[in-house]
């Protein structure tokens, strides 16, 4: 297991080639890992990407069919589904890393590799995935936050004797309003000992 959560980690496989295939899979599933999927096609990713929701994908680039690994994890990028994926590929020129690295994909295994760096490029895939979505999450929070909350700042232009507030269009509000209309601010009514005294004199309103 590699997650939090009950379930497995759930990973499908883009491989065309069926006994390499098999291979990874039986690593997977040894590692604790579900397999969601063997696939052999660019095509087959993409749609199953959307119908599986997998937690990872593990991609070669070549595949058969008119839609290789690279051009399949761009599809799924741009459908939004935020799932990483970690390409595999026995071609390993600059021309073919180029256009992996603009991908961005959460990691990059060269073809054949070791069981045990499978599983480590996996592990930090999916942590590193799950931190990207708590910050995700967060930002989004926190511009939600933002936007409910209004900020009074700068100069405000207030009346030395009735202690209105002039806004932006030159109207004079009255403080309150322009508080209310400006915050978050909530308003409760009281008098204060010193207007008390001057305004009823003969009630005791405070010891």
């Amino acid at each position: 297991m590699t997650n939090n959560t009950a379930r497995p980690t759930k990973i499908l496989v883009v491989e065309d080639e069926s006994i390499i295939a098999m291979e990874i899979g039986s690593l997977l599933t040894g590692f604790g890992y579900q397999v969601s999927e063997l696939v052999r096609t660019g095509r087959e990713a993409v749609a199953l990407a959307d119908k599986l929701r997998p937690d990872l994908i593990l991609m070669d680039i070549s595949l058969e069919g008119d839609m290789d690994g690279i051009q399949a994890a761009n599809e799924i990028t741009a459908g939004g589904y935020d799932i990483p994926i970690v390409y595999l590929t026995a071609n390993a020129d600059d021309h073919t890393f180029k256009r992996a690295k603009i991908s961005e994909p959460f990691g990059y295994l060269p073809k054949p590799f070791e069981a045990r760096l499978l599983h480590s490029t996996i592990e930090i895939a999916i942590y590193k995935s799950q931190a990207e979505k708590e910050r995700k999450k967060l930002i989004a929070e926190l511009r939600a936050a933002l936007a409910k909350v209004k900020l009074l700042s700068g100069m405000l232009p207030i009346c030395a004797a009735c202690k209105k507030i002039r806004d932006d269009q030159g109207y004079w509000n009255q403080i309150e309003s322009f508080i209310r209309e400006h915050s978050e601010a909530e308003f409760s009514h009281g008098i204060c000992p010193d207007c008390a005294q001057r305004l009823y004199p003969d009630i005791k309103l405070y010891d």
